[in-house]
């Protein structure tokens, strides 16, 4: 096995069972919760898990820019292991959430270098077929893990479904050991104040779609400290989230653009089961075949989309993705009790057909419009907005289903936000503007990186 397969086998293990974990403790947590006691701290289950990943994504990249991809990659899926194993082991609520924390950490170091090392090891224009691979774990994930978590609890135990990691682990370490790097980390200061500032705001944020009361202090306390942060980033040398990032018009825009669609339209696959199984009356099972849709329109659209990008340009297959997004949100707010399986089932090739669109080429912008010792952190934080994005969206969404008279009129409401949010995605789009390195002849580095 060469260096760049055994890298691919490692990484693909490594996002099966961090996207499993995901969707696994969503069937499995009531019986869990039961087991251990503690219902109050249900939600804390997942948030977190959450709340870590997310913070920790940027952080991750920002340090494999300076240490290297495969020293903090392994450090990701070694402490990962671990959370798994203390979370099987949990004797009460209190340690699940405390080790779901730990877990997350480890998902958190783990997630963003899929896109990484793919950016390391392949040229553009192969690109979007490799992302196109490992969003295909994130569509096994969806029909394995209920399958996996029921099997687990009627037969064996609950704590399977953390102690089944363990082993994948470690043969993704295993795999991981040949891996040859080609980037030459940039050796510097690590910020560490920065790193515990931008934790702090960013989890007092998120805090805020787990709380159940006084959201807007974490809300004010939490932009207070980001305005702390983003004041010191600026004085440093070595920052943790370079400020040419922010700066860059291109870059800036396509996080920005990022950060839009996914909190109009991405928390979509949350509740699209929630109506198929209390109105279309599906079960949980076809409810959740429902989302291959979208993974299916994802890898149609994510393949090809390294080359266009060369043909193209990043502005107008981001429009052409938000414009994809627009017709999704259209066709969810004219959803009703009428419609079933089949209508869903489109409406989620859609949004899979815009996001493997607007995602891949982020992705690929992100990494060919940065600075090379800037590369990690500049993919990781096109991820984190995606991902705030997304936890934002959920919550909104969230809220107009709880306060609605009836389910339909939520599942209606929450849908018309997303319609108007992917609305506001397209006119950010058109902010893009192309930059001198979309055309081949420079963009097309990596190109037999590794023999």
């Amino acid at each position: 096995m060469n260096s760049r397969t055994s890298v691919m086998v490692s990484i693909v293990l490594a996002m099966l069972v961090a996207s499993m974990d995901t969707t696994i403790m969503n069937t499995t947590m009531p019986i869990i919760a039961k087991e251990l006691g503690g219902f109050s701290l249900y939600a804390w289950s997942f948030a977190s898990y959450m709340i870590t990943t997310t913070v920790l994504s940027p952080i991750a990249g920002r340090l494999s820019d300076i240490f290297g991809r495969k020293k903090v990659f392994s450090f990701g899926i070694g402490l990962f292991l671990i959370g798994s194993l203390l979370c099987g082991m949990s004797q009460s609520m209190i340690q699940l959430v405390i080790f779901r924390a730990i877990q997350g950490i480890g998902a958190g170091f783990m997630m963003p270098f899929p896109a990484i090392i793919a950016g390391d090891l392949f040229p553009v224009e192969k690109r979007g077929k490799i992302q196109a691979f490992f969003t295909a774990m994130w569509g096994i994930s969806a029909v394995l893990a209920p399958l996996l978590g029921s099997l687990f609890v009627e037969y064996m135990s609950w704590r399977w479904i953390f102690y089944v990691n363990i082993p994948i682990c470690l043969l993704s370490l295993l795999t991981l050991l040949p891996y040859k790097e080609v980037y030459e980390p940039k050796k510097a200061a690590i910020d560490y104040i920065g790193a515990v500032l931008f934790a702090l705001a960013i989890s007092l944020l998120l805090l805020v779609t787990v709380v159940k009361s006084n959201q807007w202090i974490y809300i004010v306390i939490g932009a207070l400290v980001l305005v702390v942060f983003y004041m010191y980033e600026k004085k440093q040398v070595s920052p943790l989230v370079p400020l040419s990032l922010v700066h860059h018009q291109t870059l800036k825009w396509m996080n920005i653009n990022g950060f839009v669609s996914c909190v109009a339209l991405f928390g979509t696959s949350s509740y699209i089961p929630l109506f198929l199984q209390n109105i279309a009356h599906q079960s949980v099972f076809v409810s959740g075949v429902a989302l291959l849709g979208a993974s299916i329109g994802w890898m149609i659209a994510a393949v090809p989309a390294g080359k266009w990008i060369l043909q193209y340009g990043y502005r107008f297959l981001l429009i052409i993705g938000n414009l994809l997004l627009v017709i999704c949100g259209l066709l969810l707010a004219l959803l009703n009790e009428h419609h079933g399986f089949f209508y869903v089932f489109f409406v989620m090739f859609i949004q899979g057909l815009s996001f493997g669109l607007t995602s891949t080429v982020g992705i690929i912008g992100s990494q060919q419009l940065a600075k090379a010792h800037e590369k990690g952190i500049a993919t990781s934080f096109f991820m984190f907005c995606r991902n705030i994005g997304t936890a934002i969206g959920v919550t909104i969404m969230g809220a107009f289903l709880t306060k609605a008279v009836d389910f339909m009129t939520g599942i209606h409401h929450l849908f018309l936000f997303g319609f108007a949010g992917s609305l506001v995605a397209l006119l950010t789009s058109f902010l893009i503007q192309d930059e001198p390195t979309t055309n081949k002849k420079n963009i097309a580095e990596g190109k037999e990186m590794i023999q």
